[in-house]
């Protein structure tokens, strides 16, 4: 399997909310279904900067360290050999077109390019995300690591996926790999959310503009390779 990008995936922020599956079952590619935990389904709004960023081993210029937030849910695929847990993204938003050109293309994801930015101090780390009048805002005030999460966890569950899904068409799905160590997670102290769902990830998201979330999670993140694309078909 090829290598098709490397970079560092750092101070992610995963605000995660309990959801209807029956929201989600359109965007579910075929050949997979709903993963839960606990018999509960989840959806994650996920911040998080690129750094160092690669692609087939080169830097392009101007696209190398910059930030993504982007709406995502968790499936599975029984494969031949093992059952493969991996997320579907809603839509994922970054600030330069020619990354949405790449992903979109090349993956079929759901990029769109929006103004983002970040402000971080000592112990806080606030994201930013806007178009036009619809304005965004995910921060995080934390403190001491509480290292890798136990198995079976909830924080578990959320943070070990390392394989993407795509709904390409009705009878075909995009799959990718996506490799990285186990990531530990740090304290949350304080959380601020002021998001608009409805205007950012469409209609049926806006109960979201005033649900809590289940949980929310930081962690410092690491390097990571995402691996060439196959395409299922069924």
């Amino acid at each position: 399997m090829k290598r098709f990008l490397s970079a560092r995936w750092q101070d992610l922020i995963m605000a995660n909310y309990e959801i209807s599956p029956e929201i989600l079952r359109e965007f579910v590619p075929r050949g997979t279904e709903i993963d839960y935990w606990n018999g509960k389904c989840y959806a994650s709004l996920v911040a998080f900067k690129f750094a160092d960023t690669a692609v087939l081993g080169f830097r392009i210029p101007f696209h190398v360290n910059f930030e993504e937030i982007n709406l995502r849910f968790y499936v599975r695929r029984e494969a031949a050999d093992e059952t493969r847990r991996g997320v579907v993204f809603v839509k994922e938003i970054v600030p330069r077109r020619a990354i949405c050109l790449v992903a979109n293309t090349l993956y079929g994801e759901k990029y769109e390019a929006w103004r983002t930015r970040f402000e971080e101090t000592e112990n806080r780390l606030s994201y930013f995300w806007t178009r036009g009048d619809c304005s965004n805002k995910i921060a995080v005030e934390f403190g001491k690591s509480l290292g890798v999460p136990e198995t079976g966890s909830h924080a578990e569950f959320i943070i070990e996926h390392y394989w993407g899904y795509t709904k390409l068409n009705d009878r075909k799905t995009g799959e990718y790999k996506v490799e990285h160590p186990k990531w530990e997670l740090k304290e949350i102290k304080n959380t601020e959310i002021g998001v608009d769902f409805a205007r950012t990830y469409g209609e049926r998201f806006s109960f979201l503009n005033q649900t809590e979330p289940r949980s929310v999670l930081f962690a410092a993140g690491s390097e990571i390779s995402v691996y060439k694309g196959e395409k299922i078909y069924l």
